[in-house]
């Protein structure tokens, strides 16, 4: 067998809280650099409940793509009893593993093929990887077996027996349009939730349920109120700009609609809606709301380098 790094003292090198680099014998693999950097990535603070004799060590497989992650091991552990813990985890007969215990650069450290022997023999370090091959022919994991959803067999129904059953989804929505032609799923688990609210609390008010707006002159009266070229704030957000259009967008829903262009780029288009120009401004600086959220009037641009409301005035 090829040669083993050495672990006579590394128990009692990590119960003093020594880093690895610390640890007598310890054959380094790295330049200084290098082993420093690992040092401080692998160190325990002592903080995690981890015995002395425990290890942390990933485990990957010949036929899975997944990657067991730093599983808890103990070094005083048979490798017998190590593959009967990793047959839990991927499903591999222990008569069928060929176990090879790889360093953190994944270099063959050694191939495990005693079973008696204690997987502490193998000096295995935080971070290190056991590979498991898997020897069996008709194995479960072989060709994706256990990853591969495509290779699961799903259960179908024909169209027409779907339809001859009396508790359908089609059957039960179309019901449900019947009684109400808003009705949509998100208003039935808003329903039901108000419902299980009220139940619990008899003065529970639930908000009125969102009706779209049909009217052509919904907010007609408060856009009469803005023209273009109007300065403006918008709220929420108290964001200033100037009114650039008012008028109707049938393409987004019924009633009435500002356009404004903002002072920064806080819109989210550039004068366009829905592939048709409305006005012309910078990407980013356009916008579109209803009346009720602009109020036209005396707004400058703001100065966002000016701190004169801040400082106090000096009098002498």
């Amino acid at each position: 067998m090829a040669h083993l790094r050495g672990n006579v003292t590394s128990d009692q090198a990590l119960a003093q809280g020594k880093l690895p680099s610390e640890m007598p014998g310890r054959t380094r693999s790295l330049d200084q650099g290098g082993e420093s950097i690992r040092d401080y990535v692998l160190w325990s603070s002592g903080g995690q409940n981890k015995g002395v004799s425990t290890v942390l060590l990933h485990v990957t497989h010949s036929n899975l793509k997944a990657r067991f992650m730093e599983l808890r091991l103990d070094r005083h552990m048979t490798i017998e009893r190590v593959k009967e813990k990793l047959r839990t985890h991927c499903g591999t007969g222990s008569a069928f593993m060929h176990l090879t215990m790889l360093n953190e650069h994944d270099q063959v450290v050694a191939d495990m093929t005693d079973d008696t022997l204690m997987l502490g023999y193998f000096s295995p370090q935080d971070g290190w990887t056991i590979h498991i091959t898997d020897l069996d022919a008709n194995s479960l994991s072989a060709n994706g077996g256990l990853e591969d959803v495509s290779l699961v067999t799903k259960y179908e129904i024909s169209e027409e027996d779907y339809l001859k059953r009396d508790d359908n989804f089609r059957k039960w929505k179309a019901e449900k349009q019947a009684e109400d032609p808003t009705w949509t799923f998100s208003k039935q688990v808003k329903r039901q939730q108000d419902a299980k609210r009220k139940e619990k609390d008899p003065n529970f008010v639930p908000e009125p349920e969102w009706k779209p707006i049909t009217d052509d002159d919904h907010m007609a009266d408060l856009a009469a109120a803005i023209k273009v070229g109007d300065r403006c704030e918008v709220n929420p957000g108290g964001k200033r700009g100037e009114v650039k259009f008012v008028g109707r967008i049938p393409a987004i829903a019924a009633g009435w609609f500002i356009g404004v262009q903002y002072d920064e780029p806080v819109g989210k288009n550039d004068g366009t809606c829905k592939g048709k120009r409305f006005f012309e401004c910078p990407p980013n600086f356009g916008g579109f709301l209803r009346p009720d959220k602009v109020t036209a009037g005396d707004y400058p641009e703001l100065d966002l380098f000016d701190d004169d409301e801040d400082e106090p005035d000096i009098q002498e």
